[in-house]
């Protein structure tokens, strides 16, 4: 996890820098094949070089970016755990626990569904 160390650093406020660090423990320690790396100055996670998901940090909440096609899949399931959502990103205020289960649903739909995308997005 070192790779999110200077990312996690630069995060001001101590809970917030604690919740973004245990999200991203957890998909590391629950998914250890994908590959953590900070791209646009975000953290992520990859496989085979493709996005799998990806996270960053605003003052009121802590974004999930599963792309589009994860936000389409679970829109029910993201309205019921007490999000709200862009076409693009969940957030999750700082305010609400993490729904981990969720998380790894979404994540494992993107595994699945991208097991044979050859491109870092979808097309």
């Amino acid at each position: 996890m070192e790779v999110f160390a200077e990312y996690l650093a630069h995060i001001d406020h101590p809970q917030h820098r604690a919740r973004t660090e245990e999200v991203l423990t957890w998909v590391h320690i629950n998914f250890p094949n994908l590959m953590p790396k900070i791209a646009w100055n975000q953290p992520m996670f990859t496989d085979h070089d493709t996005f799998i998901i990806g996270f960053s940090v605003a003052k009121p909440h802590l974004a999930v970016a599963p792309e589009r096609a994860g936000i389409t899949h679970f829109s029910d399931e993201i309205v019921q755990a007490g999000y709200d959502h862009t076409k693009e990103l969940v957030r999750i205020r700082w305010d609400r626990p993490v729904d981990f289960t969720l998380l790894e649903k979404m994540i494992e739909f993107n595994i699945l569904d991208k097991a044979d995308c050859s491109t870092f997005w979808r097309k």
